[in-house]
């Protein structure tokens, strides 16, 4: 599986990063009349192979999942999905920390806006991704369910204008993600003012600098997590003061401890099976 976005024009992409809002502000009766509402365009969410789109139940549970989702978790058809929660789907560790992320959304009204995170599918296959997660309410305001929809990571823009300077710093992070990077540093390198940076880091790579830097040193976390090295020397290693920042962060971005992602590298249960109705 790619983790880019290859077929599927960057306007397209765009436009369906705001169907959680544009749910969100639906106030429907009950959550039937959405889920009604939203199998128009099901054929449209079904044939985009790089956007995860769902719906979820106040416990959490899958509602309306597309085909990308339930192909990625190792299921032929969506209604496999159906009832579940991701602690049922995914890595028992990760599965849990997905779970929890969607509670803290459906019970505090936690907002998320892409968000860069990493997940695993199908056990192993590691993928980065944007994500948003809202509450849906009904007409009186209640919390009725949740939606969330993610979009893999895209291909930078190398025939952007400003491509030169910005793969200056984008090898500078890379070469230098095991200490700590100045903003300082990067305008230097590249030439351009802060707000320069930050505009063409997110038009090119589709990330800030920031979620740049993250990326780079949860990729290496996570091949070093792979290994035998202690974890508290995998923080230093990535650039991280303390195990604790590195636990934090680590967790932010995919949901789990490094403890409990290296328990299910580990782990050798595998994926779920579909099974042919007969």
């Amino acid at each position: 599986m790619s983790c880019f976005i290859e077929d599927v024009p960057e306007l397209e992409v765009a436009e369906l990063s705001q169907i959680c809002e544009g749910l969100a502000r639906q106030r429907p009766e009950n959550i039937q009349t959405l889920l009604n509402a939203i199998s128009l365009i099901a054929p449209l969410l079904n044939a985009i192979p790089n956007v995860v789109f769902f719906v979820k139940d106040c416990q959490a549970r899958y509602l309306l999942v597309n085909m990308t989702l339930a192909r990625r978790c190792g299921f032929k058809h969506v209604a496999s999905l159906l009832g579940k929660t991701s602690a049922d789907v995914f890595p028992s560790a990760l599965g849990q920390g997905y779970t929890e992320q969607d509670l803290r959304v459906l019970r505090d009204g936690v907002t998320l806006r892409d968000q860069l995170e990493m997940h695993l599918y199908n056990g192993r296959v590691r993928g980065w991704c944007l994500t948003q997660k809202l509450a849906l309410r009904d007409s009186y305001g209640r919390v009725i369910g949740m939606a969330g929809i993610s979009h893999d990571l895209q291909e930078a823009q190398a025939r952007h204008p400003a491509w030169q300077r910005l793969a200056i710093v984008d090898d500078h992070i890379r070469n230098h993600y095991h200490r700590p990077i100045a903003m300082e540093e990067l305008t230097e390198l590249s030439g351009m003012s802060v707000a320069q940076i930050e505009r063409y880091c997110k038009r090119i790579f589709h990330l800030t600098p920031r979620q740049m830097i993250h990326k780079v040193r949860l990729e290496k976390a996570t091949e070093l997590l792979a290994g035998e090295t202690p974890i508290t020397d995998i923080a230093l290693q990535c650039g991280y003061t303390d195990h604790s920042a590195f636990s934090r962060q680590f967790k932010a971005m995919t949901g789990t401890t490094p403890r409990d992602f290296r328990l299910a590298l580990l782990s050798t249960s595998a994926p779920p099976v579909e099974h042919e109705t007969v």
